[in-house]
């Protein structure tokens, strides 16, 4: 039998060593589901329960894989689904390849049935490489091309196929004009190396500090030694930003944690206190929270040019991949024989470490979250791949969640989009399918989306060697985040009718899948429950009942903050009495220190 169009497409995947595409069928598709079923399933059609989960799936398993993912989806509406998952992709800066299939060539232009102008729909999010697909000798360029963008911009991509294209017998292109060919499917990552007039100018800013503050991002994941051995040197504390936060481990008492809104205290009192700033691998946007501006001399290394010096006003930037520039960077760089600031930074660590034990173990109705979170850090398994959800959920994993050993760890950094923790932890047991996943979300998330992708989740366990992935709901009945941001910046009481969830009981929705469930009621049963569903042979849902009054308050709030907080008391919030209960007992942890 001639190959297709579609029986070549898979051919190419799997020439890019593509072992799942995470996807839904639809009548856009057919010719490339037909030939799924015609190469047994190489590479494996990994069906979500809607075309955002496959998004969000091909997203989570770029992310902890460092390949690209890749993502299908039918024409019409299921190419519009794909969007939010391809803007994550986006705005994190992700490899991930979409294949859309389009209505049939004939019928373009006449509106037809689920025709959708899709060039104009991906345009944006697919700006380094969007094409439609017209005729077979388009194929292998076309998609060789998706990949080799996708990889180097760190980007998504997108490749629209016609439905009645996909059937067509596959022609590759000829030698002739207007014929594109491709060569083989690969791409050899290039080490972008510094320029040593810029290595030099930033070794001598980075000499003359006597209180040096590095912050770190994704960009700096595969640095980590070179980062260390710079801090060392320095005498330097290191700050993270939320996507870098597994790029070094919080065991290491220099080590501040998260920076921003979601940050520590002694990140701020870092940034707020230094005199010299090394900004590796991170696009943090959040200037308020890095030294005033004059306050600090500034370096910034990293792999883009287009977004370096964007964020603090820089003297030197060096554009290369961040270990090479840290190599070239430590031989001229000198030993800082007064450790003081390191020791301030250390000891400010450790209170803070503490302090978060204490507001984990504050009292709450009828459980504390962040203590959920706090328990988990004892027991994390230091494999562990661990996503969070946006909304209160991403606090209490910025803050509460020490990352150690190779633990990896994310979330919609800059699209801070709802949804995405469990189908990100679906994603990463499918780029490692020997590690736990823990999922942290919250129940708006859970009701919006999670709960199908349990669906998922049983489907597809049994292809996982360790099927361990834990799906822990931070169960309040509250669109909590927004809750408080109503609260905290307009001053407004929560409204009900936007802000209560309707409950469920996400323990017996997942016992009715056949994955284990444990419901918590008891903060006393946090710790065997982890224990519980860590150790289980089996996917599993925590289903923990929190308060939904513990307010995610910033070790830096500010007095507008508090002003805005104690006015939606006064305009009658129906929780009033509770949250600032529950407020003051949180904050004052801070400036006791040894009390509970």
């Amino acid at each position: 039998m001639a190959e297709t169009v579609g029986d070549h497409v898979l051919r190419r995947l799997r020439e890019w060593g593509v072992e799942q595409v995470f996807a839904y069928p639809g009548d856009g598709i057919n010719g490339i589901v037909a030939a799924f079923g015609k190469a047994d399933d190489s590479p494996r059609f990994i069906q979500s329960r809607h075309e955002e989960m496959s998004a969000f799936e091909a997203v989570g398993y770029a992310k902890f894989s460092g390949r690209p993912g890749v993502c299908m989806a039918t024409s019409g509406p299921g190419a519009i689904h794909l969007l939010n998952g391809l803007y994550d992709a986006k705005l994190d800066h992700v490899p991930v390849v979409a294949i859309v299939g389009q209505t049939e060539r004939s019928a373009m232009g006449g509106a037809y049935q689920q025709e959708v102008d899709l060039q104009a729909l991906f345009k944006d999010v697919a700006s380094d490489y969007l094409v439609e697909v017209n005729v077979p000798q388009q194929l292998p360029n076309a998609i060789d091309r998706a990949f080799r963008t996708a990889l180097t911009r760190r980007a998504p991509t997108a490749v629209i196929i016609p439905s009645d294209l996909q059937t067509e017998t596959w022609e590759p292109p000829a030698h002739e004009f207007k014929q594109v060919p491709s060569s083989t499917p690969g791409l050899l990552a290039p080490t972008v190396v510094p320029d040593d007039t810029d290595v030099a100018a930033a070794a001598e800013i980075l000499n003359a500090g006597e209180k040096v503050a590095i912050l770190v991002g994704q960009g700096a994941r595969g640095a980590a030694a070179e980062v260390t051995e710079v801090a060392d040197v320095l005498g330097a504390g290191v700050a993270k930003a939320l996507l870098g936060k597994d790029v070094l481990p919080d065991t290491e008492a220099w080590v501040t944690g998260a920076i921003g809104l979601l940050g520590t205290r002694p990140s701020y009192e870092l940034m707020r206190d230094c005199d010299t700033l090394l900004i590796v691998g991170s696009n943090f946007p959040y200037s308020q929270f890095l030294p005033e501006y004059g306050k600090a001399r500034a370096v910034q290394i990293d792999l883009d040019g287009a977004l370096i010096g964007m964020r603090y006003p820089t003297e030197v930037n060096i554009v290369a991949d961040a270990a090479a520039a840290l190599r070239a960077l430590l031989p001229r760089l000198t030993r800082k024989t007064d450790r003081g600031w390191r020791e301030t930074v250390e000891k400010n660590v450790a209170g803070w470490w503490e302090t978060m034990e204490q507001q984990a173990m504050v009292a709450a109705d009828p459980v504390n979250p962040m203590r959920v979170v706090w328990e988990l850090s004892q027991r994390l398994p230091e494999d562990a791949i661990v996503t969070a959800d946006s909304g209160s959920a991403a606090n209490w994993y910025a803050r509460q969640l020490r990352i150690r050993g190779s633990v990896r760890g994310s979330l919609s950094g800059t699209l801070a989009t709802m949804g995405p923790a469990v189908p990100y932890a679906i994603g990463a047991k499918f780029a490692h399918p020997d590690r736990p996943a823990i999922a942290i979300t919250g129940d708006g998330a859970m009701q919006m989306n999670g709960m199908a992708e349990l669906l998922t989740i049983a489907r597809y366990r049994e292809r996982w060697a360790d099927q361990r992935l834990v799906v822990c709901v931070l169960h309040n009945n509250d669109l909590n985040q927004v809750t408080w941001e109503l609260r905290a910046m307009g001053g407004a009481p929560k409204f009900e009718e936007s802000q209560s969830l309707p409950d469920v009981s996400y323990a017996d929705f997942a016992r009715g899948l056949g994955l284990e469930a444990i419901t918590v009621r008891d903060p006393d049963e946090l710790g065997p429950a982890w224990e519980r569903v860590l150790t289980a042979d089996r996917p599993a849902v925590l289903d923990v009942y929190c308060d939904p009054e513990v307010p995610p308050i910033p070790p830096h709030a500010t007095v507008d903050q508090a002003k805005s907080a104690l006015e939606a008391v006064l305009k009658g919030d129906p929780s009033a009495a509770h949250l600032v209960v529950e407020g003051a007992k949180t904050k004052l942890q801070e400036f006791i220190p040894g009390r509970r």
